[in-house]
């Protein structure tokens, strides 16, 4: 069975993005096992000399290396991801390179109408960085909005259309996992160059 990690995007204990990947983990448990993970024990990235990162960040590392690949579900602040997620991803690329070439699916939920679709799009450009370079399945957005309305007692989505949607791009994202698993060629030179980027030098 397909090896996923749920990333929580925010180190908030109240989220609904939490609820969504918790959500997910259930409902797709017959196509996935995904594994919630967190955010919120990461220290503050402050780019150590040694480049040694914390053993919660190596832990996490591992993790994701392992897996087939990730969904990162994230929460809009100030048209943005918020700090705790940026933070982590600093420390997921600092020595350490887990997510080059590891496909990835973003989710989002909000508050409001908008359902972090600009939180999406700056998740994806940070994604896209040279020492991130993960695959991001393409056209897709998972726009969870309203999200304190949006589950029942039970921890279930309400709404009929958005399961159905969720369920779509879930099995596109499964599609999307196996063709990345046949785009291996170039994985040693792409993780060589994560490795050997520097902005000092550009």
């Amino acid at each position: 069975m397909v090896k996923l990690i749920g990333l929580v995007g925010t180190n908030s204990e109240h989220s609904t993005n939490r609820q969504l990947l918790h959500f997910m983990q259930k409902h797709f448990a017959d196509k996935a096992e995904i594994e919630i993970v967190e955010i919120k024990d990461i220290p503050i990235f402050n780019k150590p000399a040694e480049i040694q990162v914390p053993e919660t960040v190596q832990q996490l590392a591992d993790k994701i290396e392992a897996a087939d690949g990730v969904i990162i579900s994230t929460p809009e602040y100030d048209h943005a991801v918020p700090a705790s997620l940026m933070n982590a991803l600093s420390w997921l690329s600092y020595g350490i390179y887990p997510f080059v070439d590891k496909p990835v699916m973003i989710t989002g939920a909000s508050y409001g109408t908008l359902g972090s679709s600009r939180a999406q799009m700056h998740l994806r450009q940070i994604l896209d960085a040279p020492e991130l370079k993960a695959r991001i399945m393409p056209s897709s957005e998972f726009l969870l909005s309203h999200s304190l309305q949006a589950f029942d007692d039970e921890n279930k989505l309400k709404n009929p259309e958005q399961i159905e949607q969720l369920e779509g791009l879930f099995t596109d994202f499964l599609v999307f996992v196996e063709i990345m698993k046949q785009l291996t060629h170039a994985h040693e030179m792409n993780k060589k160059a994560a490795e050997n980027f520097s902005w000092e030098e550009v």
